[in-house]
């Protein structure tokens, strides 16, 4: 292997050259930090470096996973490993290395995995582009002018850009799927409870947040998957059980489908003409691979819906700060946090339990319409946001007025909270670019626990509509 191809393979196919000797795994970390070196003045995605440490590992005796010698980053919320802080881009949480890793960082280097470092989000994952006080704006690989989306964005940077073919990211709202459609990835949310939070929590934002990984193929994502997920005894939530392999269940062709589609916003406003465009092409693949479409989509009361998933962020806010003020010895004070966080943490301490209760009986009867619309469809199709990437600076984060600061967020990225207020898979694919050459992802929802009829149709519209080629080009 010429080292110059590294960013033509993706994980499992570098993996392959290692398994088969073509390459050393300390020659691949090696190029991944070059790499990483050259790209990051421009893209500020990285913002804790454990190279050293990579390169230790690389030289010893890997384990025989999917990935075994595979550069990786880990984003900085929520992946607890050993001798790394989590910060999550807020300065009131200090920089203290982790003294163990999670389940999912055990699985993780199991799997072969080999991490790097941490890369950029924004103050706590609150929204939906990266920019924070304390890290800086992380940048766009497509235009570096545009944001990456949030709250994985310097982790989607990463891999857009071809530094390493994948990195792990988590969603409590959208933090997988918007990221992947402002870079063009591959990015899955699981089913709620596919992925374990052991053994530091439970589970985060009462069940809306999952982990999994962004990336450049169907075949990474569904074996990366694979290799992490499973609860153990102790997790609040347990999906339903996973097939023996999803990799292996992407290589059959999926079933006909009934697939639905919408251009509308969840409160039955438009969309951008781009996402408009994105969509109707991928319903049109669907139905030229022998699925059946139609226009559809859920009923929700959406003000009730928006009203609960409110509640639960600003509740969540407010009880992490408070955790990390006495953990810390701090106190909280405005100057020490950005404005959209410190008007949420203000509302969350307002909330009474009731509201919360509320809130939850809400997210509840959200799952029960969703599972009543998938007794007719077996996937619904819509835009992952309304419009195209925005430039950075777009969004005011400032200010302490959520209507001002976190609501335009929410109109940016109408769609995804749903799946995390359900607990439904759902996958944000590279389907489509607008004529300024930006990408434009498109949503597919499956039914509770069915990760494979998504990954299975996700491979059958990557093989006929394929979009690796176009990563080459953007290489920095």
């Amino acid at each position: 292997m010429s080292i110059g191809d590294y960013a033509r393979y993706d994980g499992l196919g570098l993996a392959e050259l290692v398994a088969k000797k073509k390459v050393k795994p300390v020659e691949l970390v090696e190029e991944a930090i070059v790499r990483a070196e050259r790209a990051n003045p421009k893209l500020n995605a990285v913002v804790f470096k454990d190279y050293e440490r990579a390169r230790t590992v690389a030289t010893g005796k890997l384990p025989k996973g999917p990935f075994s010698g595979v550069p990786f980053f880990l984003k900085d919320i929520y992946a607890l490993a050993e001798g790394m802080p989590t910060r999550q881009a807020c300065a009131f949480l200090p920089p203290i290395p982790w003294p163990q890793d999670s389940e999912l960082v055990a699985r993780y280097k199991r799997a072969g995995l080999i991490a790097l470092g941490k890369t950029n989000v924004p103050e706590f994952g609150l929204v939906a582009t990266t920019e924070s006080k304390l890290y800086g704006p992380a940048h766009n690989p497509w235009n570096l002018a545009h944001s990456t989306g949030g709250s994985s964005g310097g982790s989607a940077a990463l891999v857009a850009a071809g530094v390493v073919p994948m990195a792990h990211a988590n969603d409590g709202g959208g933090s997988i799927r918007i990221p992947s459609s402002c870079c063009g990835l591959v990015g899955l949310k699981p089913t709620r409870g596919r992925i374990s939070y052991a053994p530091d929590a439970g589970d985060f934002l009462d069940g809306l947040a999952i982990d999994h990984v962004v990336t450049r193929t169907v075949r990474d994502c569904a074996a990366a998957l694979d290799a992490t997920e499973g609860s153990l005894q102790g997790d609040p939530y347990w999906a339903p059980p996973a097939p023996e392999s999803y990799l292996a269940a992407i290589k059959r062709k999926p079933k006909r489908l009934r697939i639905a589609f919408t251009t509308q916003k969840l409160d039955g406003g438009g969309i951008h003409a781009d996402c408009v465009a994105a969509v109707k092409a991928a319903a049109k693949q669907c139905e030229a691979q022998g699925h059946i479409v139609e226009e559809a989509r859920p009923a929700f009361d959406y003000g009730v819906l928006l009203g609960a998933f409110m509640t639960y962020w600003c509740a969540t806010l407010a009880m992490g700060i408070d955790f990390i003020a006495t953990m810390t010895g701090q106190t909280p004070a405005r100057d020490r946090f950005e404005g959209l966080t410190w008007g949420l943490y203000e509302a969350g301490k307002r909330l009474a339990a009731t509201d919360y209760l509320r809130a939850k009986m809400a997210v509840q009867q959200a799952g029960r319409a969703a599972a009543k619309f998938h007794e007719t469809y077996d996937v619904w199709i819509s835009s992952t946001l309304s419009r195209p990437p925005e430039k950075l600076g777009f969004f005011d984060m400032e200010n302490t007025d959520s209507s001002v600061s976190f609501l335009p967020q929410i109109d940016y990225a109408p769609y995804t909270a749903l799946q995390n207020a359900t607990g439904q898979p759902a996958i944000n694919l590279p389907l489509h670019w607008n004529k300024a050459g930006l990408p434009i992802g498109t949503q597919f929802v499956g039914r509770f626990g069915d990760e494979v009829t998504l990954l299975k149709l996700a491979a059958e519209l990557e093989k006929a509509k394929p979009w690796y080629s176009r990563y080459t080009k953007i290489e920095m």
